[in-house]
């Protein structure tokens, strides 16, 4: 190492920005080293340097650190950050940078000038523009939740709100108020949401599923003013068509201007002899230099070409540049990387490269699913061989293998990447080394081969053999984090290569996988925690630890499922997730919900009035689910027993809606009613749900039961799926809904009542023993070698001489099932876990507040429960006493 240069000596940088690009620019010097500069950094906020990205999360919980990279990095002495001061002006004559803080003026001289000013919401130019908000900042954001709480509390309802502008700010700040309670809006002013960045179909597509999760959105209409009533509260937006969108709080999201102020004179025109670009921002050449010797811009200040955007990518890759010409390199930008993708409470939204096909003779390869929301499309050149860009909505899962394939010639025929139609796996992707894995820190495939195979820049020579290792040589996945699964699958590849073996870990403390586990505790016997992790934990310390939250639900999903024991007996009880220790779901405000069975979705009149009768003595909402049940919402801790036991004595028992568990049988009515049947289908899915009702699995499971090819139980979207033929049933496995749904694939045709159950009793068997953790069942068959093929061969062809096995656990299985609700009920001991209160048993937790709609109830929002006054609380809904159910 370098000797720190003289006092005198030492060079003066100076940051203007206290965002994202400063902080990478930062961190850049200081990765090269800096004992020869010292660099103070200057902003007008009074946060450490945060992320951007993620302000949605922080409207939402205000309490969340943001804070980008390590903050060590401000201790450093070369190293200055000054926060809450604004630079008023620079001197580029001078060399100094001017700064009003508290009504005093301080010159910082510097000898080289890093603009990272970043970019301002922009601004309505319409009547009442003054009482709408901006969501820009951390400021912006916490100041919104303040605001929605308050007109909570003043309006005594729900808060009405509407969000102008359909593009990414937009659409995450009206989900952001949606979850924090209030209604939104959406108005766009183009045809469609996010039209810069999507084409019509995928425009329509996202229309369709935002609107799913509640989200209105008006297109095609700009607003014309912010209405208000003479105490000049916001009451609405209206419409250039004369239409007024109803409103308490609007929000302005239409786009960001350049902060370009300090680069102009008292005019507003460029000064100091800087260029600024038509629409704003001041220009720089291809090192990021501006026309003023000695002064840099980064970030979403800086023009190139004409443009300025407000994209991390670009801003970290300006960042690095300028880093390196202060060390004498000589990088250059290579322009901006306009692809975006975007998670918006489980919506897939991806665009990039030509997503608009304006390339001349370029094809379009789309598959569009309006029904679904979903729409994909390839972009290529003439001859479809080259990809040229693509948009998803939806079903983005094969964005993140073509994004690296941009401009390159595509390994397959572009109609094989569309995962949502249906033709398979899409084909398999090897990286060339120049291609760019993740793009918010430009770090490309060769790169991260080199760190998987010890290129010496992290530690020696060695390999780095896991993710975490990975992301902090490389940097790549550390940022939005849409790379990590294809960098996950990378490593694990040239782990492979090199004849590693990748390590199936299941956490820190067991270096087995949850296979290895499953298969050594059935052949030791070992029934508990503590004997468990003593026996295979990795070391001394974890062998007498306590576990973490990923082994200990684990291991007590691999006991549960190797026995039929009591699952929170034994010490078990301590291991389970929050719905398990309650034998209940957990609901957004601590209340549970009661999920009686209802096998096939057959019921009684008699056990229907039972149900009605406890949905009204105790106050529950009142839904009929999606997998033919009835689920009860609202209910305390210390209510569970009281309801169960109206239920249990009714002649129901738990539905175990709570559990790594089959949860459902759904079926249609079948051959006994429908003219269309062919056979029992009613039959066949109480048969079925009895017999495995109580499973454990490594996730959730459910059935289909249709009983002619009609399909009316959606039986190929389950994990297990049945279908009627007029020679016996059609067996279907590996169906999943979820973020990225998958069709279930046949695993055999034709077979008769005793064959079925036996195919699916060994195919569930082998699921629950070999898969990973949390792993569901369409995932499960892709990763074997094989896929569905393999899965033939063991289940039916029992390739693997384990049937009769796999057959005699299920039948153990069956024997022993025992209602958890019923146990429950029959030791008093058990029911001492269902207190809110140790000390009172039955006092119930005034907490929980309810506000009454439709007819029902529903969990209050924060904004409603800061209304105490005009709310209906828990107390205020009939409950039945814990003394009334003894009587």
């Amino acid at each position: 190492m370098t000797e720190e240069a003289p006092a005198s000596e030492f060079r003066s940088i100076v940051v203007v920005g206290g965002g994202p690009a400063a902080h990478r620019f930062v961190e850049a010097m200081h990765a090269r080293g800096h004992n020869d500069w010292r660099i103070t950094v200057l902003t007008e906020e009074a946060h450490l340097p945060y992320d951007r990205v993620a302000l949605s999360q922080a409207l939402t919980e205000v309490n969340t650190d943001l804070s980008l990279g390590d903050r060590t990095l401000w201790e450093h002495p070369a190293i200055t950050l000054v926060t809450g001061e604004q630079v008023t002006r620079i001197d580029p004559v001078l060399r100094t940078v001017h700064t009003l803080a508290n009504g005093e003026l301080t010159l910082y001289p510097y000898d080289e000038l890093v603009l990272a000013t970043g970019s301002d919401a922009a601004r309505l130019r319409i009547p009442g523009a003054e009482h709408s908000h901006v969501y820009r900042t951390l400021d912006d954001v916490w100041t919104l939740n303040q605001q929605l709480a308050a007109l909570g509390q003043k309006l005594g309802r729900t808060v009405n709100t509407a969000v102008i502008g359909g593009g990414l700010l937009g659409l995450e700040a009206a989900a952001g108020m949606i979850k924090l309670g209030a209604a939104s809006v959406v108005i766009n002013g183009g045809r469609w949401l996010m039209d810069t960045q999507l084409d019509e179909g995928a425009g329509q597509a996202l229309g369709r599923l935002v609107a799913a999760k509640g989200m209105s959105a008006t297109a095609g209409v700009y607003p014309s003013a912010i209405e208000t009533d003479d105490a000049g509260q916001v009451t609405g937006v209206l419409m250039a068509d004369g239409a007024v969108v109803p409103a308490d709080l609007v929000v302005v999201a239409i786009g960001v201007r350049p902060r370009d102020e300090l680069a102009k004179d008292r005019d507003g025109n460029a000064g100091h002899g800087f260029e600024l670009g038509p629409r704003g921002g001041i220009v720089i050449d291809e090192g990021c230099a501006t026309t003023v010797p000695g002064v840099w811009a980064i970030g979403e200040v800086a023009n190139f070409g004409g443009m300025c955007l407000g994209l991390v990518a670009p801003a970290n890759t300006m960042a690095e540049i300028v880093a390196d010409r202060l060390h004498g390199g000589s990088a250059t930008f290579p322009g901006f990387d306009t692809a975006t993708k975007l998670k918006l409470s489980g919506v897939d939204v991806a665009s990039f490269g030509d997503a608009f096909a304006r390339t001349a003779n370029s094809l379009e390869v789309v598959y569009a699913d309006p029904a679904r929301g979903v729409y994909q499309k390839i972009v290529t050149s003439a001859d479809a061989k080259v990809l040229l860009g693509g948009i998803f909505v939806g079903d983005a899962a094969p964005y993140t293998s073509l994004r690296p394939l941009l401009g390159r010639e595509l390994p397959a025929e572009p109609g094989a990447f569309l995962s949502a139609a249906g033709g398979g796996d899409a084909p398999a992707v090897e990286l060339p080394d120049d291609a760019i894995l993740c793009s918010c820190n430009n770090v490309s495939a060769g790169e991260i081969r080199d760190a998987v195979n010890g290129c010496g820049s992290c530690d020696g020579n060695a390999p780095v053999q896991d993710l975490p290792g990975l992301k902090a040589c490389t940097r790549a996945g550390t940022q939005c984090g849409s790379c990590v699964p294809l960098l996950k699958k990378l490593m694990e590849g040239e782990l492979k290569k090199s004849g590693i073996t990748v390590s199936k870990a299941l956490c820190e403390h067991f270096d087995m996988s949850r296979r290895e586990i499953f298969e050594a505790v059935k052949a030791l016997e070992l029934s508990s925690f503590p004997d468990i992790l003593a026996r295979f934990g990795v070391d001394e310390t974890t062998k007498s630890g306590r576990g973490c939250d990923i082994c200990k639900p684990t291991i007590a999903n691999i006991l549960a499922s190797q026995n039929s024991a009591y699952v929170l007996d034994e010490g078990r009880g301590t291991l389970q997730d929050t719905n398990d220790r309650a034998l209940a779901n957990m609901q957004k405000d601590g209340t549970y919900s009661v999920v009686p069975r209802i096998p096939g979705g057959e019921i009684t009149p008699e056990k229907l009035a039972v149900i009605a009768k406890v949905a009204q003595d105790f106050g529950l909402y009142t839904k009929i689910t999606g997998g033919q049940r009835i689920d009860l919402f609202g209910a305390r801790l210390e209510q569970l027993p009281e309801i169960w036991k109206i239920l249990v004595d009714a002649g129901m028992e738990s539905g175990q809606a709570y559990g790594k568990s089959l949860r459902t049988v759904k079926s249609c009515v079948g051959s006994t009613w429908c003219r269309f049947g062919v056979q029992d289908s009613v039959a066949m899915a109480i048969n079925l749900e009895l017999r495995y009702r109580g499973l454990r699995s490594p996730h959730k499971i459910k059935f289909g039961v249709s009983g002619c090819a009609r399909e009316c139980a959606e039986a190929r979207g389950k994990d297990v799926g049945i279908i009627a033929t007029a020679d016996g049933w059609n067996l279907y496995v590996g169906g999943n809904g979820g973020a990225t749904p998958a069709h279930a694939q046949l695993l055999a045709k034709d077979l008769d009542d005793t064959t079925l159950i036996a195919y699916i009793d060994r195919y569930l068997m082998y699921y629950i023993r070999t898969a990973d953790r949390l792993q569901r069942t369409a995932r499960w068959q892709e990763e074997l070698d094989g896929g569905i093929a393999h899965v033939v061969e063991v289940v039916v062809n029992d390739s693997l001489g384990i049937a009769a096995d796999l057959e005699a656990a299920m039948g153990a299985h069956v024997d022993n099932y025992e209602d958890e609700w019923a146990a429950t009920l029959a030791d008093p001991e058990r029911l001492r876990r269902f207190r809110s209160f140790v000390n009172a048993p039955h006092t119930p937790d005034e907490s929980i507040v309810f506000v009454p709609e439709r007819g029902q109830i529903r969990p209050a929002t924060a904004s409603e429960k800061a209304a105490a006054g005009s709310v209906v609380i828990a107390t205020h809904i009939p409950v039945r006493s814990a003394t009334a159910n003894q009587n």
